[in-house]
């Protein structure tokens, strides 16, 4: 009898099921009943054996949600889930999706890798995807973990595997930044209606609002680029002239530094201008101050979570948050300080 048989023998008399039952668990079948499942895996992990090295499908999927393009912070949360899933010998589907955000799960239609026969193991949410989603992942008993920062609609982020990066507390620590700098009429500019720009603004309304400023936010609703640069057009046009504009990433930013240019306004004599996730800091003239994220972390770590509920469905939630770290360029200035600046601390920065 080979070795995998006797193993799988030994996996069954401890857990009081058929050699069959065993067989279908290592294969990551569906249809077997959870509590059964469990059990199985149990026994599997008391006698120091790792089901799903047998496992015949070693293929997770990320699932990249309404994006049109894989921007670069995407690429890097890729890089880190693939990097992840290479050193445990599992490969790594990249799979595109796009499906109405408002859709009830009962209308959800996943793709086929997710509900074939020979199905993916587990799946890594990334991009923007709904709370239907995650119910119609868990009514099909597919593991999977998720980037709680862009998630549309009503959920509870501490029932699922989550990694967060902690984009509200960025977002107040670069707006504190910009007002210890003198600043007083700072600019936010993403569009409210999506997550992680609706999270970063919270941080920098509540910062405004703390030192009696008022917080002003763009309307305008375009592709992250486009965004910064429609949006100071319509602000120089209608002579709204601010000292700072916070954009809510750096593609954003980018625009930003287009606009401003073509307009002979300078940066940062005439307007500082800070950014979000340092993609495209160091690349940008000036150099932009803004708050790095840590995307190739993020990935490893949505692996890591998905990989470990493959392995132990009975895991409580596994929840992660990264912080941002602030990274001062040159792309704002100083200006006269005043009473109240000084009130607010300096943030620690990477220079």
């Amino acid at each position: 009898m080979s070795e995998s048989k006797t193993r799988l023998r030994d996996i069954a008399r401890l857990a009081k099921v058929s050699p069959a039952t065993v067989s279908r668990v290592a294969n990551g079948n569906p249809q077997v009943d959870p509590t059964i499942q469990a059990t199985v895996l149990a026994a599997a992990r008391k006698l120091g054996i790792d089901l799903t090295e047998t496992r015949r499908n070693r293929t997770i999927a990320f699932v990249l949600g309404n994006r049109d393009r894989v921007n670069e912070f995407q690429s890097r949360i890729l890089l880190g889930a693939e990097n992840y899933c290479a050193q445990h010998n599992w490969d790594l589907l990249f799979i595109s999706f796009r499906n109405d955000l408002s859709a009830p799960p009962s209308n959800v239609q996943l793709p086929e890798a997710l509900t074939k026969l020979n199905r993916v193991s587990g799946v890594i949410l990334s991009g923007t995807h709904s709370s239907s989603v995650l119910t119609a992942l868990r009514e099909k008993r597919i593991p999977f973990s998720v980037i709680a920062n862009n998630i549309v609609g009503e959920w509870r982020s501490e029932e699922f595997d989550c990694v967060t990066t902690d984009d509200i507390r960025g977002g107040a620590e670069m707006t504190q930044y910009l007002i210890s700098q003198g600043h007083r009429n700072i600019w936010f500019i993403g569009d409210q209606r999506v997550p992680w720009f609706e999270r970063c603004g919270r941080g920098y309304r509540q910062v405004m609002e703390e030192a009696g400023l008022k917080p002003h936010f763009s309307e305008l609703r375009a592709d992250d680029r486009e965004l910064g640069y429609l949006a100071v057009k319509s602000l120089l046009a209608n002579h709204n002239r601010p000292t700072a504009i916070f954009g809510g990433n750096d593609d954003i930013a980018s625009g930003v530094y287009q606009a401003l240019q073509e307009s002979g306004v300078l940066i940062p004599d005439d307007i500082s201008v800070a950014g979000f996730n340092d993609t495209l800091g160091e690349l940008l003239h000036p150099g932009l101050s803004t708050a790095r994220e840590f995307p190739r972390e993020v990935g490893g770590h949505l692996a890591e979570f998905v990989l470990r509920r493959i392995q132990d469905p009975g895991l409580p939630p596994q929840q992660l948050t990264i912080p941002t770290v602030l990274v001062k360029r040159e792309s704002v200035r100083k200006i006269e300080s005043t009473a109240l600046a000084r009130k607010h601390s300096d943030p620690v920065s990477v220079d």
